[in-house]
């Protein structure tokens, strides 16, 4: 939601300023929490707070003066750090302004600044080339995605990317575009591997490491009498990704009696969890391979001719 601007002297009382567009009045320090937490004070007086105000939000401890002209509710904030930084928010720092899908917590700062300095803890890239966030210290989307392709890890980074262009934020096609030139060519191979439809990062790193072991997948496959599967691998094996709500008694449940139809009806049947996809994806792979070779010794009996239709 863009917050815009009334005049100050519309406010009955110069503690509380206006949330435009819900046309009703706001506390100072719930005016900068829907901003992110952070402020300038040429924002603030736009919301109609004034100088008054302020000072009283800072002595009662609800607010804190970050540094000159920039004001901040009293919680570590990597905003709050940006603008004490004179940058704006970037790559992996910023993914928690746009939701997006994160595999590690980073603890340096990923920034652009106009003026970049060698700071202990900080990450400076490169200048946005594209619309910043509307109010916050934050590059746009795009510069986002396009700095954490250069700067992180691969599935660091694809997962990034994958949360965004799943949402239908913004289409590869146009990141693509972006990466353009020999140096580019590390982002478009990480572009490669972004997948239509991913419901989770699990599903995402998952279809990566059984791709990239050449194995014949099939994503979100609609079993009959069983419902859709995650992955459905050489025709004859599901594969389930499945993230904490799995642990709920009444998904477990569920889960093994889905297990059980899939086995009824032909299929063998594996299920990883996070620390299996994120931490041991080798091992993840080679059940996954040693499961195959055993049915392909016999062991196990021939399945089904036909896995089902692929919904995505």
């Amino acid at each position: 939601m863009r917050l815009g601007v009334r005049p100050h002297s519309s406010c009955p009382d110069s503690r509380i300023g206006w949330l435009p567009g819900d046309a009703v009045l706001v506390d100072i320090s719930d005016y900068l929490q829907r901003r992110g937490g952070v402020a300038r004070t040429s924002h603030l007086e736009k919301a109609g707070f004034g100088r008054a105000a302020v000072r009283t939000a800072v002595a009662s401890g609800r607010i804190v003066k970050s540094s000159r002209g920039v004001y901040a509710i009293p919680t570590a904030n990597p905003l709050l750090q940006a603008m004490n930084q004179g940058g704006l928010l970037t790559c992996v720092s910023a993914a928690p302004i746009y939701g997006l899908w994160t595999l590690k917590s980073e603890s340096a700062l990923h920034i652009c600044r106009s003026h970049p300095v060698r700071t202990l803890g900080v990450v400076e890239h490169g200048r946005p080339k594209h619309p910043r966030h509307g109010w916050l210290p934050v590059v746009g989307l795009a510069d986002v995605l396009l700095h954490s392709m250069r700067c992180l890890p691969e599935l660091e980074s694809l997962v990034l990317v994958q949360s965004a262009t799943g949402r239908g934020d913004i289409s590869p096609e146009f990141l693509y575009a972006s990466c353009r030139g020999k140096r580019n060519g590390r982002a478009r191979k990480l572009l490669d591997l972004v997948i239509p439809r991913a419901d989770s990062v699990l599903e995402v790193l998952a279809n990566t490491h059984f791709s990239r072991a050449g194995l014949r997948v099939r994503r979100h496959v609609l079993i009959p009498g069983v419902g859709e599967v995650d992955f459905l691998i050489e025709e004859c094996l599901v594969v389930e990704t499945d993230g904490s709500t799995h642990f709920e008694p009444r998904s477990v449940k569920k889960d093994q009696r889905r297990n059980n139809r899939s086995i009824l009806g032909g299929y063998l049947v594996l299920r990883y969890y996070y620390e299996d996809v994120v931490y041991t994806p080798d091992a993840m792979v080679a059940e996954v391979l040693a499961v195959l070779k055993l049915r392909g010794r016999g062991v196990f009996p021939a399945g089904p001719a036909d896995g089902g239709d692929e919904d995505a």
